[in-house]
């Protein structure tokens, strides 16, 4: 598989259909990352003849011959054709996976003229685990066509992110402090919801002109969207951001989000880090252990980081606690625990700092 920036790359030697390939596969969580780098395709594709559009969903009861077929089928009008296969849950099953095996050998067979292949495929999955991108049908269908992985944003990158997007629309943040305040205050209110901080960027082009946005314009025209969820949550514990836990906490309460799953998600990644903070001191392989629970993403690098900031009696005392705030989410008294067992949640974040 390949990154955006590669991507990038190919869009912009796209000179005529001969250089499109037959088949794009692209896979991430973050939907406005996926459907830019979809339409940026699209668009050249359309650019260079491919007007008739398909789209496939594979659901229950899908028949995985039309995805067979559509290959072989011309347009009624003669057009060149862009046909879509969406895949939401990235499974496609034991039939699927054959039929996409078969399609697979299916391009793989197509004799491609300089006019460029009659139809362009463009598979849609989302983020793919490390079981799912050795499998028989994803390593069929990247070996025939171009597989893009688009990452979502880490939180470190979200400020330049943003800064980058001022600058597409002509504009940029004050110089010095003042200007990471306003970036830093953005992310902070759009965090988790890059489709929101996106329609936040755009409204500050409509508001003012082109030029130097002053902190207080940004701080007067932003609204407070921000989408936080469990596993976020965890991550920032992970990373001992005690501000960020704090207000991700505020922000989970107050959206409604069940205390059992948070107490749940926070409580398994407390067994997880104690099990690696065993087998380290045991002098045994972090990363083999990490491989086996399945980690991967931004905490297969804040789960080192957290081994080597964890002092041992305070993650026990955080398993403490989690054992504790358990018992008092079922109604149970639990001593030396706050009333409320959000702030219980806290002080496990404070253990982990």
């Amino acid at each position: 598989m390949v990154k955006s920036d590669a991507l990038q790359v190919h869009l912009k030697s796209l000179n005529s259909a001969a250089s499109l390939k037959p088949l794009y596969i692209f896979s991430g969580d973050e939907p406005l990352l996926m459907m830019e780098a979809m339409d940026q395709l699209r668009a050249s594709a359309k650019k260079l003849g491919y007007t008739d559009r398909e789209v496939l969903l594979q659901e229950r009861g899908f028949d995985w011959g039309a995805l067979l077929s559509a290959g072989q089928t011309m347009s009624l009008f003669g057009d060149k054709r862009w046909v879509e296969l969406r895949i939401p849950t990235g499974k496609p099953g034991r039939d699927g996976a054959e039929a996409l095996k078969q399609f697979s050998a299916q391009m793989e067979s197509q004799v491609v003229g300089s006019e460029g292949p009659d139809t362009i495929f463009c598979i849609i999955l989302p983020k793919l685990d490390g079981k799912t991108k050795t499998s028989a049908w994803f390593s069929a269908l990247d070996d025939v066509g171009m597989a893009i992985q688009l990452d979502s944003l880490d939180r470190a990158q979200l400020p330049q992110w943003i800064l980058g997007r001022l600058k597409k629309q002509g504009q940029e943040v004050q110089a010095g402090p003042e200007g990471q305040r306003a970036l830093a205050f953005i992310a902070e209110q759009v965090e988790g919801n890059l489709i929101a901080a996106h329609q936040e960027i755009q409204k500050l082009g409509l508001l003012h002109p082109d030029g130097v946005l002053t902190e207080e314009q940004i701080r007067s025209a932003i609204l407070k969207v921000a989408r936080y969820n469990v596993f976020e949550l965890t991550e920032a514990m992970l990373a001992g951001d005690l501000a960020r836990l704090n207000r991700m906490l505020d922000g989970l309460k107050g959206e409604g989000e069940p205390l059992v799953l948070i107490l749940w998600s926070v409580t398994e990644e407390l067994r997880i880090l104690s099990k690696l903070k065993a087998a380290s001191d045991a002098g045994e392989s972090v990363q083999n252990l990490m491989r086996t629970n399945r980690i991967w993403g931004n905490k297969e690098r804040l789960y080192p980081m957290a081994l080597k900031r964890v002092q041992p009696v305070r993650l026990r005392r955080a398993m403490q606690v989690a054992a504790g705030l358990d018992r008092q989410a079922k109604g149970l008294y639990a001593a030396e625990l706050p009333a409320d067992p959000w702030d219980g949640l806290r002080l496990v974040g404070n253990l982990l700092r």
